[in-house]
């Protein structure tokens, strides 16, 4: 049994998929509810660390997320819903430029003063929708860049953003407190209270000062349940048989954000602002494999089913929730078994909003509006996956339809596995199928080279940052 799958709660996971399954077909193409200007509102939430396995409605047997399972059960449940890589800094570059990340030379997580960052030249899904006439708003982690709110490298409102409240990277000292959030360009200072419910303070105050004769763009990006962890008491509370504490603490950080996702989903439906906005919620990458911090809470996030977490190319690390509610588009209960990839935001959103996608770089990532009339994506690049520093062997990979490859860096040893009958990819079929996987080695080794060479080097740095773990 693999790390993160307890045998105990097979029977669960596989119960509330059989559930699942059972749930309402696609909605028909009805046209989506609009706002000012004609044009639809988008919310954008992102976890940090949230496991494939860790909301009730994916089938944890013990985490209670109400307000996530009512959207699920409100909107549509992705069953095969893909970050844009198994790390952090990575997975946010590709949301926010429709890239695989190693195009823009975003390889790794960020550290502080480091020189990797989202370079002034990648064109932003929400300097799109700001050029579009949207608001546009960032609050929560950004890890976009090493030199953060300094005029060394671009800031959230370089990438589009009108207003902006963030961290670098993690909330220190811990989620409890945090001492170096960032509005604006101006050091907050010392806050009191826990990050997920400071960052959707933000996000409703800004909802309610916003110019309400635009459309509006909010990205709402926790650093929930990332470690080191710390949780209100009366969501620890609420899981008084785990153990260790931590467990608790974890548990309880998951069920902390998701009573700050009702409050945010609440204030849409007070504002009546439901109809018209179109909100995603999913996660930067799988559950925490590492236990980074010493002495201080740690996760315990699950992949579910899934093989590998966080770090690894196997499904568990890149395979995450994804949760979409657009009234009229969506209908109740939907479940989507089709692959939505992180990369695919940017031109999911320019397609909506009737933006025009850049025309001058390769742009990986498709639109997945076809999706909510029951048809297949329609994707020039397939989905494609890179960290050469991943903690399994292979440190690429690519998904065509049902059936995945993976691979060293450069590619040369290969293995394929059927996901629709083995997502848990336990039996590899390289040696089954030496026709497909000749194909698709080829199509992957093709792309590793082109992203390989556009990618650019970063000058070495020594001291590369204070933080020394992600």
């Amino acid at each position: 049994m693999r790390s993160g799958t307890p045998a105990r709660n097979i029977l669960a996971w596989s119960a509330a998929a059989a559930v699942v399954a059972l749930w309402t077909a696609p909605a028909p193409p009805t046209s989506g509810a609009s706002t000012a200007g004609g044009k639809v509102n988008f919310l954008v939430i992102l976890c940090d660390d949230l496991g494939y396995g860790d909301l009730a409605c994916y089938g944890h047997p013990v985490i209670k997320t109400p307000n996530l399972d009512r959207l699920a059960r409100e909107g549509m449940r992705l069953t095969d819903c893909y970050a844009a890589a198994p790390v952090c800094s990575p997975a946010r570059a590709g949301m926010l430029t429709g890239r695989t990340p190693y195009r823009s030379g975003i390889y790794d997580w960020i550290p502080g003063n480091s020189p990797m960052h989202l370079q002034s030249g990648e064109v932003t899904v929400a300097t799109l929708l700001k050029s579009a006439g949207y608001a546009t708003c960032f609050v929560g982690k950004w890890h976009c860049n090493g030199r953060f709110n300094s005029p060394d490298q671009p800031q959230p409102d370089d990438h589009g953003f009108d207003y902006w409240f963030a961290t670098q990277n993690n909330a220190r000292p811990s989620h409890h407190n945090p001492t170096n959030f960032v509005r604006n360009g101006k050091a907050v200072g010392p806050l009191e209270g826990y990050s997920s419910t400071l960052i959707v303070e933000e996000a409703i105050s800004w909802l309610a000062a916003r110019d309400r004769d635009r459309p509006f763009c909010l990205f709402v990006w926790f650093h929930s349940p990332h470690e080191p962890i710390a949780t209100a008491k009366e969501f620890v509370n609420q899981y008084p048989d785990a153990r260790p504490l931590d467990r608790a603490v974890h548990h309880g950080n998951v069920t902390q954000m998701d009573h700050e996702v009702g409050r945010l989903l609440q204030t849409l439906d007070d504002a009546n602002l439901r109809a018209g906005t179109f909100v995603l919620f999913t996660s930067d990458n799988g559950p925490e494999t590492l236990n980074r911090y010493r002495g201080a809470n740690r996760s315990y996030g699950s992949p579910g089913l899934l093989r590998g977490m966080k770090l690894h190319m196997y499904e568990g690390g890149i395979r995450v929730p994804g949760i979409i509610r657009w009234p009229g588009r969506t209908r109740a209960g939907q479940v989507c078994p089709q692959p939505v990839n992180g990369t695919d935001l940017l031109p999911t959103l320019c397609a909506i909003s009737g933006s025009p996608l850049p025309s001058d770089r390769p742009i990986d990532g498709a639109s997945i509006l076809p999706i909510f009339e029951g048809r297949p994506i329609e994707r020039k690049v397939p989905l494609y996956w890179q960290y050469d520093r991943a903690i399994s062997e292979p440190k690429t990979a690519m998904r065509q339809g049902d059936w995945k490859i993976l691979a060293n860096a450069p590619p040369s040893q290969f293995e394929l596995y059927n996901l629709s009958r083995d997502p848990g990819e336990t039996t590899n079929l390289a040696a089954k199928q030496p026709q497909r996987l000749q194909a698709m080695a080829a199509t992957l080794s093709r792309l590793y080279g082109e992203i390989k060479a556009e990618g650019p080097t970063w000058p070495v740095v020594e001291k590369p940052g204070q933080a020394k773990t992600e």
